[in-house]
């Protein structure tokens, strides 16, 4: 899989012109094969070796491109294209590699028929605008506040996907999720699914018993064995700051000469937690979360005021803490105000799960962040259900930012090849054939669909370029059986977001790799284990009458 490394040793080796043309080609083309099997629902597996020794068995194309390793520059910047498309809308990351390497794989003609690339580059760019027109075009408004139509929507993404087969469950989890970390601040819509949608996986237990808690779990105990381990409506403080006595800086020097002076340094510092405990007791609260530690003394007043405290939350808890119960984090127990306390929250709880305990925080009043507790028999399931998890929450993510819906299984890219190829005749001069070109690679979305579940590719293909002929642009392709179907009756569908973007992202990408006519490599040969003469400048070289 690893493409040749191109390696300028004294002698300036180097590819140009056409030659780095086709060698950027041939390794996009390549990267595109090995993702190629991963799409639709009859997608295959791919089992990957980490140098660690652990296995990660996925057919996310992002997660399986994470793990690949190549040398070639070209195939490195089509890695990058996964990445971007996971960051800015968490799905389509297969189709993006297999579009990208078709669109330059459809250039290769022009290039040796001499065509300049900037003149192929323009006919990109304008087929990708008309494109983007006609994905709008075809594409249906959809009702946010449906849960149905949501569901049915959520079920496209994940239904390739290893967790399919439950996947009304999962479609559920990631609503849920979405709406509940949704925001409107300032007439601004929020969905930080990152930050506030913390997915918490414990192995044991079955799949099914998987569920989105209306508040906070995390993996903690209370500090003290006789601290309370259930409260209903509790009164909350967060500090990020310890509950400890605070030791002088570096420069302290303490002299002690007798027995006094001991005991008095022990009162001090007995005093100086009791009084940090006052600030705190004087707002009677119920549960104290702290981001630092928590002393035996400070734990031994608290529990003396019937508080119960627990130490070492992660800073990103603490956020999600406050986002459900309405608390706010303060850094100094002196600074603590009635206003600071979280009253939103319903049931505190410490629950045994396996041999570890978890600190719950259900029942919020309009909690704003919440926990997926994801249950399965082993930690490669529950990774690899995890991951499917991310791509459905950015699709309900996707759509309540845009709520328009493309037509899925290979239907969009379908309407898009045809209405483009009928374009193409209106174009004079010689883009006319690289625009064409372009819609025709777009029809490998629709092929793979059919050749991963066995189908006869050119026959289906045929009959569906009948049906969008005569303007049926909702048909595409059956990815479990390898038929056409209606996918309004089907109900397949894609948020608009991920179509423009997948487009976008591997056009742009593929025309940017065509304008590269030069590679030239300062990685030596020794390095890569090639055994030649390494690339160093002569003053660095030894003087020692070796070739240069």
């Amino acid at each position: 899989m690893q493409a040749p490394v191109i390696v300028m040793n004294t002698n300036m080796e180097r590819e140009s012109g056409r030659k780095a043309q086709l060698s950027n080609i041939q390794a996009a083309k390549t990267i595109a094969d090995v993702i190629r099997t991963c799409l639709g629902p009859r997608a295959m597996l791919k089992m990957l070796l980490d140098p660690m020794g652990g296995i990660v068995m996925t057919n996310d194309g992002n997660a399986i491109l994470r793990e690949v390793e190549v040398a070639h520059p070209a195939a490195k910047s089509m890695i990058e294209l996964a990445r971007t498309q996971d960051e800015e809308v968490g799905d389509g990351t297969t189709s993006v590699i297999i579009l990208a390497g078709e669109v330059l794989a459809s250039a290769l003609p022009f290039l040796e028929r001499s065509i300049h690339p900037i003149t192929i580059i323009r006919a990109f760019k304008q087929a990708l605008e008309d494109a983007l027109e006609i994905v709008t075009d075809i594409s249906v408004p959809v009702n946010i506040g449906n849960r149905d139509e949501m569901m049915r929507l959520i079920k496209s993404s994940i239904g390739t996907k290893f967790v399919s087969q439950w996947s009304d469950l999962m479609c559920g989890i990631a609503f849920d999720a979405v709406k509940t970390v949704h925001m409107e601040v300032d007439g601004k819509r929020e969905v930080d699914i990152k930050r506030y949608a913390r997915v918490e996986k414990i192995p044991g237990g079955e799949i099914e018993e998987s569920h989105v808690l209306n508040g906070v779990m995390v993996n903690k105990d209370v500090t003290h064995p006789k601290m309370r381990r259930r409260i209903e409506n509790p009164r909350i403080i967060l500090l990020d700051c310890p509950l400890e006595y605070k030791k002088g800086e570096s420069q302290t020097n303490v002299e002690v000469v007798d027995e006094s002076h001991w005991a008095r340094l022990l009162e001090i510092e007995e005093d100086q937690v009791k009084e940090m405990c006052e600030h705190i007791i004087k707002l009677q609260p119920d549960l104290v979360f702290t981001e630092k530690g928590v002393s035996d003394l400070a734990q031994h007043y608290l529990m003396k005021a019937n508080i119960t405290a627990i130490r070492r939350v992660r800073k990103t808890d603490n956020n999600r803490i406050a986002r459900a119960t309405g608390a706010t984090i303060v850094n100094r127990v002196e600074d603590l105000k009635d206003t600071d306390v979280g009253t939103r929250c319903g049931l505190f709880e410490v629950r045994k799960i396996g041999d570890e305990y978890f600190t719950y925080l259900v029942d919020c009043k309009d909690a704003k962040a919440c926990t997926i507790l994801l249950r399965g028999p082993s930690k490669d399931v529950l990774n690899e259900v995890e991951r499917n998890l991310q791509d459905a929450m950015c699709v309900a993510r996707n759509v309540m930012f845009e709520p328009r819906l493309s037509p899925g299984g290979g239907a969009t890219e379908m309407a898009l090849a045809v209405r483009l190829s009928e374009k193409a005749k209106s174009i004079s001069g010689i883009e006319q054939w690289p625009y064409k070109a372009l819609a025709e690679s777009l029809e490998v979305i629709p092929r793979t669909l059919v050749q991963n579940c066995g189908g006869n590719a050119i026959k289906v293909l045929t009959q569906l370029r009948a049906k969008h002929a005569n303007g049926e642009h909702t048909w595409g392709i059956d990815g479990t059986s390898g038929k056409i179907v209606d996918m309004r009756e089907y109900g397949v569908w894609e948020p608009q977001a991920v179509k423009s973007q997948t487009i976008k992202t591997a056009v742009e990408s593929a025309c940017l790799l065509l304008r590269v006519d030069d590679i030239v490599s300062g990685v030596s040969r020794r390095q890569e284990g090639g055994g030649g003469a390494p690339a160093q400048a002569p003053e660095d070289m030894p003087d020692d009458g070796a070739e240069r």
